[in-house]
């Protein structure tokens, strides 16, 4: 691999990590962002709600743009953005404020998030081999950083804005400076005029990925929003106890994605997405039923081990899938259709949590994603490779293939 494409790497990599950091700060630190504005149990789900919607506002619009731009600078310009919006949140003092903070985020994250898992796409097509789960590998790392934050601002009490402003203030630059080494197209121009119009890239066989990313972002949408409350409320933690799960399910999801990349050389998609909804099955059934905060670190645990891989491998095979039916062009189109569902999974994740959790109970509430992810075993086929496979020793070293021989928040 040529110098221009490791550099891409690790930008991008950098990139992951960076947001990973922002997103962690904001989810952790929700009951205190509750109390710093007065938002009552009622509204919150308004606000959570409100997020996801704007992203994929957010994500339909970078679809357009990146015909007329390149999405190395779609990204290099949101993820300031999404740095000074988080911002925002911390030095608010009225509801108006916080909405306007978190709608600039949500339009700036869905902008980030499309643009970042095209070059994901692209690079992976270069290489001939797995590397998308090691880009969610580093939003897993910038979580564990972020939640680890957020959990020393709860513990010493600490205004928001004192918690945010010097992760911006290092972050933001940084990000700058990387952004000069992004790769667009996987460092291989695109002909003129491949990207497809209208409706040439449909969504009738991107269904089945669709539904496992919606799936998937409940799921873990579940855990960043209530992860928190959920120990503090239904297993009587304290507040700088209740940052714990998720830092944990940051902790198994970097596990599982620093290794998944060769697990999906060796095993195949297949078998690598359907051990990933087994185990989150597991996962939730454990939080269901913990006695305790203990137990219910434990199937959080569980959770980032089996959550961990669906998000990255669906974006890999739908991108691959694309490329090979469309062209080039075409698998930037597919990964900001499919990015949409991110949000729709977190758009019903979290009030159906949440309605359910008032309702009825927080821990019955926990079994409906327990289903749904059980349900994915049946779309495992869709991420078989055709007809080649990264797996068995015999890996296309250098040619077009994204996510081949095995998906992988």
């Amino acid at each position: 691999m040529t110098d221009v494409l490791r550099h891409g790497r690790v930008s991008l990599a950098f990139s992951f990590l960076v947001q990973g950091v922002a997103f962690a700060l904001l989810v952790t630190r929700i009951p205190a962002v509750q109390d710093r504005y007065g938002v009552s149990d009622a509204l919150l789900p308004v606000f959570l709600a409100a997020v996801p919607i704007l992203a994929g506002v957010g994500s339909v619009a970078t679809e357009r743009l990146v015909k007329r731009v390149p999405p190395s600078r779609v990204l290099r310009w949101s993820q300031p953005v999404v740095l000074l919006a988080l911002l925002g949140v911390g030095t608010g003092d009225h509801l108006a404020g916080l909405g306007m903070a978190l709608a600039a985020f949500g339009l700036a994250v869905g902008a980030l998030d499309a643009s970042m898992n095209m070059l994901g796409v692209s690079l992976q097509r270069v290489y001939g081999r797995s590397i998308m789960l090691g880009f969610h590998a580093a939003y897993s790392l910038g979580g564990i950083v972020g939640a680890s934050l957020a959990w020393v601002g709860a513990h010493g009490e600490l205004a928001l804005w004192v918690s945010y402003l010097p992760v911006v203030l290092v972050l933001l630059p940084a990000a700058l400076v990387g952004s000069r080494w992004y790769v667009d197209g996987g460092g291989e121009p695109e002909p003129a005029g491949t990207t497809p119009e209208g409706g040439a890239v449909g969504l009738r066989w991107l269904v089945p990925f669709c539904l496992v990313m919606t799936v998937a972002y409940i799921g873990d949408s579940t855990v960043s929003n209530w992860s928190a409350k959920y120990l503090q409320d239904v297993l009587g933690s304290s507040e700088q106890s209740a940052t714990v799960p998720y830092n944990v399910y940051m902790v198994t999801t970097l596990l599982g994605r620093t290794i998944g990349d060769a697990g999906v050389r060796r095993f195949g998609a297949v078998a690598v997405v359907r051990a990933g909804a087994l185990v989150a099955a597991v996962g939730f059934a454990v939080v269901a039923g913990a006695p305790g905060a203990w137990v219910g670190m434990l199937g959080f645990t569980l959770l980032g081990l089996g959550l961990c891989v669906l998000v990255p491998q669906t974006f890999a095979a739908a991108g691959r899938h694309a490329f090979e039916r469309h062209g080039p062009g075409a698998s930037d189109v597919a990964v900001a259709r499919l990015n949409v569902f991110n949000y729709v999974g977190f758009l019903i994740g979290s009030p159906l949590v949440g309605a359910l959790g008032d309702a009825w109970s927080y821990r019955g509430a926990m079994l409906v994603p327990m289903v749904l992810v059980l349900v994915t075993l049946g779309y495992a086929r869709s991420f078989a490779p055709q007809p080649d496979r990264y797996g068995g020793g015999h890996e296309r070293p250098r040619t077009a293939d994204v996510g081949r021989g095995s998906n992988g928040l």
